[in-house]
């Protein structure tokens, strides 16, 4: 790319499973199963909440908010990759392809945040129960809300407007079916030191610090609920917990199993990279309504009601 070319006008090539071209038609029915999963089981999670009036309480406003991020989520990869897999699209612009690193990147800072808003609700739930209705209101609930969504843009929008200030002359093609930050880093001929430091700053200050924090708000947790009398009510204060450490980890193991093979796997076939890569941002999606629906009584009931409602 020529010295006065704008970095707008560059044409990215995303790539689908590399080595495994030939395969893609059939690559793609695990995946669109997932995305099916994901956004029905979300939508429906979301729909029980919204319509149950059983459901209006804390806990569920977050897991509302989780399940809005987890959407989000799903859609922000669906159309490059399915592009990919169906008719082998793998044309994106350079515009294009910064909108959805945003988006993935916001969708994922704001997963690891709605994960500590919970991890706080479970504390406040069991540490003071008596006033657990006092201090998470519904107009301190959408704070929160309101918190996560500034917090992932404030410190993402630096990240994605240094990108546009590089110069792209090498190749373009990128090495995942969606775009992806250090991917698209390594396409510049220009110092990204700067790019570098400024994306990894914004990681550890918001994924980096909820990491940190929902582990040790369970340790206080846990101490709350060893400092209870009776059995029973431990059993019952710590059962409110497993769906959310369910999704905590299903968040944070995978993405920490990417970024360990992006450092530590360069001699792992390409194409267990992307596998990690694409499923790393359909496992919360697809398994956090499953958990939920699973391990809260509350949402089972809701969602088997609206699903026989819609049968009669």
């Amino acid at each position: 790319m020529g010295p006065n070319t704008t970095s707008s006008s560059v044409i990215f090539l995303l790539t689908g499973v590399p080595g495994l071209e030939t395969f893609h038609t059939w690559i793609s029915i695990p995946f669109c199963f997932l995305y099916a999963t994901a956004l029905s089981g979300n939508s429906l999670v979301l729909f029980a909440i919204v319509t149950q009036p059983s459901l209006h309480e804390p806990m569920y406003y977050f897991l509302s908010m989780l399940s809005t991020t987890d959407l989000g989520l799903s859609v922000s990869t669906l159309f490059t990759m399915l592009g990919i897999f169906w008719f082998n699209a793998r044309e994106i612009s350079f515009n294009a392809c910064l909108s959805q690193m945003f988006f993935i990147k916001l969708f994922t800072v704001m997963e690891s945040s709605v994960l500590l808003a919970m991890a706080f609700d479970r504390f406040v739930a069991i540490s003071d129960p008596l006033r657990y209705a006092i201090i998470l209101t519904d107009s301190r609930i959408t704070q929160i809300g309101m918190a996560i969504v500034i917090r992932g843009t404030l410190t993402l929008t630096p990240m994605v407007a240094l990108l546009t200030r590089l110069s792209y002359c090498r190749s373009h093609v990128l090495h995942h079916s969606y775009c992806f930050h250090p991917d698209v880093m390594k396409l510049s001929c220009t110092d990204t030191r700067i790019s570098n430091v400024v994306g990894l700053t914004a990681m550890i200050s918001t994924v980096g610090v909820d990491s940190i924090l929902i582990p040790l708000s369970y340790v206080l947790i846990i101490k709350t609920i060893l400092s209870i009398a009776s059995p029973e009510e431990r059993k019952k204060a710590f059962s409110t917990c497993i769906s959310h450490i369910g999704a905590v980890a299903i968040f944070y193991i995978p993405l920490i199993s990417l970024s360990f093979v992006h450092r530590f796997g360069k001699r792992a076939p390409a194409y267990v990279h992307t596998m990690i890569a694409n499923t790393y941002l359909l496992i919360p999606p697809v398994m956090n309504p499953i958990i939920y629906s699973v391990k809260t009584k509350q949402i089972r009931r809701a969602v088997i009601k609206i699903l026989h409602s819609k049968d009669t």
